[in-house]
């Protein structure tokens, strides 16, 4: 039996001891795309694992840093997506993969949550950098799949670079 000394060791995660990464996702080399994610529990669809996150149960939680005129392509997930606005300014939109789109702007302590399999995204839109609290829906989820088609071409061979 896991004592309440060892439970609250391996479930915290301190912001201290987060490492950026800029190269979490295939469209984060890509201008207009980039951001560091760090991650708190689990992997989340970046696929990479990082020893210091809290192992994931149910779902994974990470904190995006964003550079003004970034954001990420416009993509889908298998498990609901929710981000939630801790500082910034930032439009968010969903689309139907049929040419409509619907966005909206969204500042501080705002949220989101993204069905599965809508496509959807973000971009932040002010003068600062913004920081997002990512979830997913699911402690191991499957790797996010880009509406573009050279950015999902490009998804595999990152992950195995990553990995290597």
């Amino acid at each position: 039996m896991t004592t309440l000394e060892e439970l609250l060791r391996t479930r915290v995660a301190r912001f201290v001891d987060r490492q950026p990464d800029w190269d979490a996702f295939a469209d984060a080399r890509v201008e207009g795309y980039r951001r560091a994610q760090h991650r708190y529990i689990g992997a989340g669809a970046s696929g990479k694992t990082d020893a210091r996150a809290i192992p994931a149960e149910q779902f994974t939680l990470s904190v995006m840093f964003v550079p003004p005129g970034q954001g990420n392509a416009a993509h889908t997930h298998e498990v609901e997506e929710v981000f939630f606005i801790l500082d910034g300014k930032v439009k968010v939109f969903f689309e139907d993969g049929a040419g409509g789109r619907e966005e909206t702007v969204l500042g501080r302590w705002d949220c989101v949550s993204a069905p599965a399999g809508v496509i959807h995204g973000f971009e932040n839109v002010g003068l600062e950098p913004a920081y997002l609290q990512v979830m997913l829906g699911r402690a191991r989820p499957d790797l996010m799949s880009y509406a573009d088609a050279g950015l999902q071409a490009q998804r595999d061979a990152h992950l195995d670079r990553a990995r290597a």
